[in-house]
């Protein structure tokens, strides 16, 4: 099986890759993408047919240049894809166009492989996503899936954080940081990408690859050059915090909730 990765977070990216080697050890990744304009180049380039052709395409929904869907406004892509993401409120739109499944982050492996297995049927003999059984997962209650505290460990010591008392998380150099409303800080072994998928959206943003902020930490918004918004948090940052232009639209309308 003949795979593409479009996914910005290479950490994510190996993790997937591992997750599918372990699963078939024969599966062979094509290309990892990283950005709207790259995907659209590639498959732009590799649309003849020849090979290798891929089989099955593995897509984050937020890139490093805007959203994953834009790919599909620019191309007519015709091959199944499986989404990959944090975000939730994607789903109706991903079974729109080739969704074969659509797995949160973090990858969980045994969802990761009912997932390929979903591909191997319906390739077998084509069908279209039960939007029904879909409409209901989406239903459920998710509460529990949400983090409440995290425990970390520092030395000696075990702190236990409620996520009701963080204000942001940030990376820098390789590292996730939270910060507590207190203005503590405390390293965390989670990414930030991963932490998008564990704490409630509607309290928790990622206004850029950097910042994953709570709504209750911002505390003013400036109109900054060039149409971007600047945020200030409280405790301060000692960063600048700017909302990324990609997601300018969505932390506007996440602010109006």
């Amino acid at each position: 099986m003949n795979v593409v990765i479009i996914e910005d977070e290479d950490r994510n990216a190996r993790h997937l890759e591992r997750l599918l080697k372990k699963y078939d050890p024969t599966i062979h990744i094509l290309t990892q993408l990283p950005s709207v304009k790259e995907a659209v180049e590639w498959f732009s380039q590799n649309a003849s047919g020849q090979s290798p052709h891929p089989d099955l395409v593995f897509m984050d929904i937020h890139l490093e240049d805007g959203l994953a869907f834009r790919i599909f406004e620019q191309l007519n892509l015709t091959l199944p894809v499986i989404f990959t993401t944090a975000y939730e409120e994607y789903m109706i739109k991903a079974f729109k166009v080739n969704s074969i499944d659509y797995l949160l982050k973090p990858v969980d492996f045994d969802e990761l492989v009912a997932a390929l297995e979903k591909f191997k049927t319906i390739r077998a003999k084509p069908e279209l996503p039960d939007l029904n059984a879909l409409f209901q997962m989406m239903q459920k209650p998710h509460e529990s899936r949400f983090k409440e505290r995290f425990m970390i460990s520092i030395g000696t010591k075990i702190h236990s954080v409620e996520v009701a008392h963080t204000a942001y998380f940030f990376s820098e150099e390789k590292a996730t940081f939270l910060v507590a409303r207190d203005g503590h800080s405390f390293p965390l072994e989670y990414s930030l990408d991963q932490l998008t998928g564990l704490l409630d959206p509607n309290q928790f943003f990622r206004v850029n690859r950097q910042f994953l902020v709570a709504r209750l930490a911002i505390q003013t918004i400036h109109a900054f050059s060039a149409g971007k918004l600047k945020l200030d948090l409280l405790p301060p940052s000692r960063l600048e915090v700017f909302v990324s232009m990609s997601r300018m639209s969505e932390f506007k309308d996440w602010l109006g909730r």
